[in-house]
């Protein structure tokens, strides 16, 4: 059986959409890593480390709301400057196939993992590795449950670079490393790549 051959116009059409959805991933990923350095050397040189209260404090009521502020605030220079490579690439990686479906994953592991984090944690908690361990779930769900061979390589890819460490990471280790920010941020980008899958029945 034949197929007609797609037109080189439609190709063309589809690189140009496929560069702007990366172009805009990128401009997103780069501005959102910007403002986070931003705020770690304000904090660190200006602020005398006062965001750090923006964290996640568990059992407190009242600090629910820092679910959504913590993934965006560090715990010094250092902290920032281990976070930035692996948000940068998982995060345009994710980003690059959809940018509402970024931000609704984005959302839902925030939510997921913000919340894991109140229940379960012992100790203010603050650091985007809440979005990277989130990212990883994400990509690898979205390869799994949508079937489609970009996202099956790209969930190879992320799982080759990054599987190990990511797997190590939601163990109890180091009592300075909140795993339970891994553990639940991991959960909630699982769930974000089910609930915001494809619908793959009707073809």
């Amino acid at each position: 059986m034949s197929y007609p051959e797609v037109p080189s116009r439609q190709r063309s059409e589809g690189l140009v959409k496929h560069g702007a959805r990366a172009l805009t991933a990128a401009f997103l990923i780069g501005s959102v890593t910007v403002v986070m350095w931003a705020l770690e050397l304000f904090d660190v040189y200006a602020a005398g480390n006062r965001l750090d209260a923006y964290g996640i404090q568990p059992h407190a009521v009242g600090d629910l709301p820092d679910i959504f502020t913590a993934p965006f605030m560090h715990g010094g220079v250092a902290h920032m400057a281990a976070n930035t490579v692996p948000f940068v690439v998982l995060g345009f990686l994710a980003a690059a196939r959809g940018i509402w479906k970024f931000i609704g994953a984005t959302l839902i592991i925030t939510v997921v993992g913000g919340l894991g984090v109140w229940f379960t944690s012992s100790a203010n908690t603050l650091g985007s590795s809440i979005l990277i361990f989130g990212f990883f779930g994400y990509l690898v769900g979205r390869g799994v449950f949508e079937r489609r061979l970009l996202d099956i390589a790209i969930a190879i890819a992320v799982v080759a670079l990054y599987g190990t460490p990511m797997l190590l990471g939601v163990l109890p280790s180091d009592p300075a490393i909140s795993w339970q920010g891994h553990l639940f941020g991991l959960i909630g980008g699982v769930l974000g790549a089910w609930f915001l899958r494809r619908d793959t029945a009707r073809g």
